[in-house]
This record gives structure tokens, C-alpha cells and sequence, in this order.
């Protein structure tokens, strides 16, 4: 098996992270593919399962993690598992490719310390509660208690910072995509 390059997306909801991800998956010659993430969650109107995340019944997923397919898991909300299969980065180191994973932050950390010397860990940070407070509003994809349960988790989130290898500031969008491309085309150059 190939074992290319892992590099982690960490973030709170709402800080740009997926955003920042999908322009690097557009660099070709960065060689990354993306890690898609397994949730026992409900799959949103505008997600697709298999291409945004692989939608498991909360049983199956449960399954999965007794049969130890996870490289990573976390039980992110009450009853909303997300995680890691073992199968995805296999699936992808047998392209030739590097990982590139948008996950939270704990299983960005598991990956971290499985994988030390492959890893790259970046977290990405809004520039203010505040700030993230009003992006997660204007998604329009959640109700006001699940927006303050995500700002309240996202408190916690954000002490976790110093724990990452990188930390990108996204204050503007354009900058932090600059940054992180330079980061991951460096790492990827090792």
C-alpha cells in the first residue's frame, strides 16, 4: 500500500475550513484527494451520500466501530457519530494520492498522533465568535439552538489550537486560502 501524505482540515463550524479544502482539491498539482467522513447524522437536503459523507444508520455505525474500521471516531453531538473508515485512506493511497480530510477536531488530532511524521495538521481559526456567530446564521442550514450548541462547542474547539501543527487565520477568505496552499505544497514537498 502507498502511504502518501495526510493532511487535516481542524476547525469549528462555520470557520471556513470546508471552503478552504475544496480549493485546495481544485490545485491539481498538489495530488490530493478528499477523505470522506462516515456520520450516523441525517444527511441534509443539498448532500449527497458517498460524496459529501457515507450517511450510516446510527446501528451500522456502531457496527463499525465494534469491528474496528475506523481509523478515527468521535461522537461529535449526542447520537451523531463521525469518523474515519480505514477502507477511504487505503482507497485513496491506492491512487498514488495524498489525503486531504475536513474533520473535527479530535479526529484531526487522533489522525495526528497515529500518523506523526505523515500529518499535517492545520486548524483553522475565525476571527472572532462573533464572526462565526453570523456565518453560521447566514448557512441558513440550522435552527438557533443548533447555531448557539455549535458556538458553544466552538469555545472548546478553539483552546485546541496551539495542539495543531499550523493555525490559519481566516480573517479573509483569500489570504487564508494563500496560506494554506503554501502550507500543504510545502508539506507535500518533503
Amino acid at each position: 500500500m502507498n502511504k502518501g501524505k495526510l493532511i487535516v482540515f481542524s476547525a469549528p463550524s462555520g470557520s471556513g475550513k470546508t471552503t478552504i479544502v475544496r480549493h485546495l482539491l481544485e490545485q491539481k498539482e498538489l495530488n490530493l484527494e478528499f477523505s470522506i467522513s462516515a456520520t450516523s447524522r441525517e444527511k441534509r437536503s443539498n448532500e449527497t451520500d458517498g460524496v459529501d459523507y457515507y450517511f450510516l444508520t446510527f446501528e451500522a455505525f456502531k457496527k463499525k466501530i465494534k469491528n474496528d474500521e475506523f481509523l478515527e471516531w468521535e461522537e461529535v453531538y449526542r447520537d451523531n457519530f463521525y469518523g474515519t473508515l480505514k477502507t477511504e485512506v487505503e482507497r485513496i493511497w491506492a491512487k498514488g494520492k495524498h489525503v486531504i480530510f475536513d474533520i473535527d477536531v479530535s479526529g484531526g488530532l487522533r489522525i495526528k498522533r497515529k500518523f506523526p511524521e505523515q500529518t499535517l495538521a492545520i486548524f483553522v481559526k475565525p476571527p472572532s465568535i462573533d464572526e462565526l456567530k453570523i456565518r453560521l446564521k447566514n448557512r441558513k442550514t440550522e435552527n438557533n439552538d443548533k447555531i448557539n450548541m455549535r458556538i458553544a462547542k466552538a469555545s472548546a474547539e478553539l483552546a485546541t489550537a496551539p495542539l495543531f501543527d499550523k493555525i490559519v487565520i481566516n480573517d479573509t477568505l483569500e489570504h487564508a486560502l494563500e496560506e494554506s496552499y503554501a502550507l500543504v505544497s510545502n508539506f507535500i514537498k518533503e
